[in-house]
């Protein structure tokens, strides 16, 4: 008797009908153990010259021919929550829904890669990771360097996030710290007997709308950077004078600053606040197109490079000493909506790139 069908995900011949597969598979973040098992299912079954390790809800995949270099190739397996599942994935040369931008596309260009390349130039590891929709302290990708480190050493990384097909270089440090306000309580009637925590603010908050950071140019490659106040909580009811406010602001800054000097920039605006809280350092990455790996990768699929605008694992792959990019198909601009799409011709590119990159000395069918 034969044995039950395989899914779809474990089945899948091309590319695209791959995409399809994953992306009919929900993965929101915290929920990824489905699809982690059909990624692992599909890895011992159709790539036995990998070894495979299963850590929680990610799995890695690495070769091991003792070649003089090794290039790691990352994507996350979950998506963001809140996104109503639209119909059917696949319609013609497009597939529509929630992961198919970000980033199941680049997962299943992964998954081709690890199956298609039996002799590559660099041994290569393959990362299959989870959480990285809420929060880099969450991801597992930290989890992977914080305690199994010896899975995700490398020479140089590609991060499969969508790039549209482009290379894009470095990325911007990512920093939200939360200042806070002291006042004193009192009746609104008799306001003069308290201090407003909010008025107490209102210089700070004046300077943060007026802080225009410049852009820097990297390389030739020109960072914008932006500071946000993206939350302001005060009071507690309509007739007491606010004894505490605090103020959220998020720090977009370009690869020339380190982290350490982005919280000084940003807390100079501040001098009034009482307390001061860092809530997130996500480190920037410089460019590193000069890395041989890196460069080579560009020559070989003819890239055009632009600067990322975005923290990504790009910038936790520099924290430790791996240079990497960003590359990967569909339009960033479509990711975390009901509405991402990505074709059958950026999925191949995409592969097509990849596969020469490594070095593949077997020659395959087109697997697009």
């Amino acid at each position: 008797m034969s044995g039950p069908p395989l899914a779809p995900v474990v089945r899948a011949d091309t590319v695209f009908d791959l995409t399809a597969a994953l992306v009919a598979v929900g993965s929101v973040s915290r929920d990824e153990a489905g699809l982690a098992d059909l990624v692992e299912a599909r890895l011992t079954g159709r790539a036995p010259h990998l070894r495979v390790t299963r850590v929680g809800n990610n799995v890695v995949a690495r070769t091991a021919h003792d070649r003089p270099t090794r290039v790691m190739l990352a994507g996350h397996l979950d998506t963001v929550p809140g996104v109503p599942p639209t119909g059917p994935p696949a319609s013609g040369d497009v597939i529509e829904g929630l992961g198919a931008v970000d980033m199941k596309g680049g997962v299943a260009v992964m998954l081709m890669l690890a199956e298609l390349v039996r002799d590559p130039a660099h041994d290569l590891t393959f990362v299959f990771y989870d959480r990285e929709e809420i929060g880099s302290h969450q991801s597992g990708m930290r989890l992977l360097f914080d305690e199994h480190r010896e899975l995700v050493t490398a020479d140089a990384a590609v991060l499969l996030e969508p790039t549209d097909g482009l290379l894009e270089a470095g990325c911007q440090g990512n920093l939200v710290v939360e200042f806070t306000f002291t006042g004193a309580r009192a009746h609104t009637a008799r306001p003069w007997r308290g201090r407003n925590a909010v008025h107490l603010a209102i210089p700070a908050l004046a300077r943060f709308a007026a802080f225009e950071p410049p852009p820097v140019e990297i390389d030739g490659l020109v960072y914008r950077q932006s500071a946000s106040v993206v939350a302001v909580t005060a009071g507690v009811q309509g007739n007491v004078v606010p004894d505490r406010c605090t103020v959220k602001v998020n720090y977009r800054h370009a690869p020339h600053l380190g982290t350490a000097a982005a919280i000084e920039e940003l807390t100079a605006l501040a001098p009034e606040a009482d307390e001061v809280h860092v809530l997130l350092t996500s480190p920037p990455a410089a460019p590193a197109l000069t890395h041989p790996l890196l460069s080579a990768l560009r020559r070989t699929g003819g890239l055009d490079v632009r600067p990322k605008l975005g923290w990504t694992d790009v910038g936790r792959f520099a924290a430790h000493g791996i240079p990497a990019v960003n590359f990967g198909p569909g339009d960033s601009e479509l990711a975390h909506t009901p509405h991402e799409v990505v074709s059958r011709d950026a999925l191949g590119h995409c592969l097509a790139v990849l596969h020469r990159f490594v070095g593949a000395t077997d020659r395959t069918a087109d697997p697009t």
